[in-house]
């Protein structure tokens, strides 16, 4: 077999490898898409990674690993590894569906993800791991049914 040969066997393998861990359906609607996360992996209470892509679910903030608030930013308050666990917690190894609204100024899809229905942005915010930031977030039908206290509010966003 030629070096040749085996060569575009190997690169095959890698987008291959590469396209079970994260597949990508245009969306018709817009601008936005969405995508399927095979294998997530948990950075954050707020970052996770689908492959190669790094996503950033939308409308939250969680709080920062030890060394990673910036100086001057207003952080989200919290435990941030007690955010990482719940998120690790909620995801499992279950594959994620995902819908990218925008790419942040770190290059990271900004996407509302959800397992087996439950959005992951709110989960984390009514949890207590993460506060609304950046935007809208609307966890009404989500916490309509689950029987919790529709009267309590959901936290406070921080902008």
């Amino acid at each position: 077999m030629s070096k040749l040969s085996i060569f575009s066997i190997m690169i095959a393998g890698a987008i291959a490898t590469s396209t079970a861990a994260w597949s990508f359906r245009p969306d018709a609607a817009g601008p936005s898409y969405q995508f399927t996360c095979a294998k997530p992996r948990i950075v954050d209470g707020d970052t996770l990674r689908c492959g190669p892509v790094r996503v950033r679910l939308a409308h939250i903030d969680a709080p920062e690993l030890p060394g990673h608030c910036n100086p001057g930013r207003q952080c989200a308050p919290g435990d941030p590894f007690a955010s990482l666990a719940n998120l690790q917690r909620l995801v499992g190894s279950s594959p994620l569906e995902c819908g990218s609204i925008d790419r942040d100024r770190y290059g990271r899809e900004v996407a509302f993800c959800s397992e087996h229905g439950r959005d992951l942005s709110c989960a984390q915010v009514s949890g207590g791991f993460a506060v609304k930031r950046y935007g809208a977030l609307s966890c009404w039908e989500q916490r309509r049914g689950s029987g919790e206290d529709l009267n309590r509010p959901l936290l406070s966003s921080m902008a």
